[in-house]
């Protein structure tokens, strides 16, 4: 069944007042992200850790996630900037991905019912930096 409403990190502001549809650059190669619309999911510490890992300074990241415990993993870089937004969204336009249990994608655009900007160092639990090197490189 899916949930009433999805959530949506950004390490970027909306400009006007709907998501539009884009292709993911941090997964354009991934078998799962064949579409160009919004992605979204339904665990909040999960958008909020991608909003993160995706934020500018920070270059190659991943993510480690089950429902209990998300974690960004960062390989190169670190956040520059102090906050990032989540976009609490509507669930009606969207559909599950396929194999990703958690994440959802649209093909419309949406409203957001609610934004909420956050300071990425309230959330250092959710991210981490990694000695080793690996990830996918985040396209700006």
């Amino acid at each position: 069944m899916k949930p009433r409403f999805l959530f949506h990190g950004s390490p970027k502001k909306l400009i006007g007042n709907k998501l539009v549809p884009k292709k993911a650059k941090d997964m354009e190669k991934v078998k799962e992200n064949l579409h160009t619309g919004i992605y979204a999911t339904d665990i909040k510490k999960l958008a909020i850790a991608m909003a993160i890992i995706c934020s500018k300074g920070v270059n190659y990241s991943g993510l480690n996630f089950t429902r209990k415990n998300s974690k960004g993993i960062i390989y190169e870089g670190w956040p520059e900037q102090k906050e990032i937004y989540l976009y609490t969204l509507p669930s009606e336009t969207f559909r599950r991905t396929g194999r990703i249990a958690h994440q959802f994608v649209s093909l419309l655009s949406v409203k957001p019912v609610r934004t909420e900007k956050l300071f990425i160092n309230d959330y250092k639990n959710l991210f981490r930096k990694s000695k080793k090197h690996g990830g996918m490189k985040i396209s700006k």
